[in-house]
């Protein structure tokens, strides 16, 4: 399969009228039955079957992908195929809902692939059990190679039915492979799918790169890189479809890589100088710099807020490590972290409500999200060493990596996670190398 996403042009997609007004004309209904409030502090998975879609060979691998999303996310149990009455259901007409019932589903999933010139159509339905009604149709015809990204919006498209929110499955990761000895580490940026599939590499390990970020229009990365003379740290912007990459700059005393801004014109970081660091701005065009923060103090680790109005960062100015908001344009600092330990690597949600952070405490790592105000602070993962927090776009689910001590206690191998903002349901990312400070896509544009 060809894994590169160049060719990945938008799917055409079409809605299946009918079925789209038969949901409409029972939507109270239908929302009632199959539906999770996202509000509520803890929810029921909801049952859900997924049939092998039918037609083409790949309906088997597209169904299994879209089990895998719902599955991972905790907001859903897949019945397995073991448990199925109903054979051989066909994609076009209603399923016996008795049987479905009588196994438990609230909802099923059934779809058909078909080749279509050079292209393949996957068309799918998800139906309402319990009201006996259809709930979403729609089609989709792209290239046979994306035929697993087609799988991750037909999953996208069932959670946002079901939650009533958007999914976060049509994205990708970035983030450090780690090989070689710990004392003489090899640290490429790669990319993947966020379920750990279509794994490449950016970069080929002749230099030390690290701290991938995406820019809000997905198809560029930010990154730092030591060159093989261990000169002063480098940063770069890439392609993320193509080998094209730009020098952003040379920056002397650089401790923590940039960040964009969400409109992506600017990027944050913190340099040091004269034994200060201090968190500067950059515009993304010109190159200017500006200073936002001037204290003796260690000013590092920024991000903007997702309206772009404010930055969280973190300092020792107060004399420990904490947590700190300003304005994007510098000025009006305060405290928002007020708990024991110290905090570092803070993130703000795309939805705005949370900031998730890296807390120690004594010898322990966390990983916790606390309100903008500071307030409703918890921990979601601890562990020997966890950190370096990032959310999906939907701003439910973190990514961060977590490093397990070997037989003697010292550091071993480390990996990729992924957590609800619940705390409830955390899993490993597969990647096929260590793996560190991963950062995630916007959602992929269709």
């Amino acid at each position: 399969m060809n894994n590169k996403r160049s060719d990945m042009m938008l799917p055409r997609r079409s809605t299946i009228l009918g079925g789209v007004a038969l949901a409409a004309g029972t939507a109270t209904t239908a929302r009632a039955q199959l539906t999770i409030d996202m509000t509520r502090p803890t929810v029921e998975p909801v049952p859900i079957a997924i049939v092998d879609f039918k037609g083409d060979r790949v309906g088997a691998d597209i169904a299994g992908v879209i089990r895998s999303d719902l599955q991972n996310c905790g907001l859903f149990r897949v019945i397995p195929s073991t448990a199925f009455i109903q054979q051989n259901v066909d994609a076009n007409t209603p399923p016996r809902f008795a049987d479905w019932r009588g196994i438990g589903a609230a909802g099923v999933v059934v779809g058909q692939v078909q080749q279509v010139g050079g292209s393949i159509k996957v068309d799918f339905r998800l139906w309402d059990v319990v009201v006996a009604q259809q709930a979403v149709g729609q089609s989709f015809t792209s290239q046979p190679a994306n035929w697993r990204r087609l799988a991750h919006i037909i999953a996208d498209a069932i959670y946002k039915r079901v939650t009533g929110e958007e999914g976060y499955f049509d994205t990708r990761v970035a983030y450090v492979s780690e090989t070689g000895p710990l004392n003489a580490r090899v640290k490429r940026i790669a990319i993947m799918d966020q379920d750990g599939a279509n794994n490449r590499y950016m970069t080929d390990g002749r230099t030390i790169a690290l701290t991938p970020r995406f820019a809000p229009t997905l198809q560029e990365i930010v990154y730092m890189a030591y060159g093989e003379d261990r000169g002063p740290p480098r940063v770069f912007l890439q392609n993320v479809d193509s080998t094209r990459r730009e020098l952003l700059g040379n920056f002397p005393g650089m401790s923590f890589a940039p960040r964009f801004s969400p409109d992506g014109t600017k990027v944050i970081m913190s340099i040091s100088q004269d034994g200060r660091t201090n968190i500067f701005e950059m515009d993304v065009r010109s190159r200017a710099m500006r200073r936002l923060t001037n204290t003796s103090a260690i000013d590092t680790s920024p991000c903007f807020s997702n309206d772009g109005s404010q930055i969280i960062f973190n300092s020792d100015r107060g004399g420990t490590q904490q947590l700190y908001v300003m304005s994007a344009s510098g000025g009006g600092e305060r405290r928002v972290s007020f708990g024991e330990g110290r905090y570092a690597t803070p993130v703000w949600s795309p939805r705005g409500d949370w900031i998730a952070f890296t807390k120690i405490t004594g010898g322990s790592f966390g990983i916790g999200v606390m309100r903008p105000d500071g307030s409703g602070e918890r921990l979601l993962a601890s562990g020997f060493l966890v950190e370096g927090p990032t959310w999906a776009p939907n701003g439910r689910v973190l990514m961060f990596f977590r490093q397990q001590p070997n037989s003697g206690g010292r550091a071993g191998s480390v990996t990729l996670h992924q957590i609800d903002i619940t705390g409830r349901f955390e899993r490993q990312v597969p990647t096929p190398t260590d793996a560190s400070d991963p950062a995630w896509s916007p959602l992929i544009p269709q």
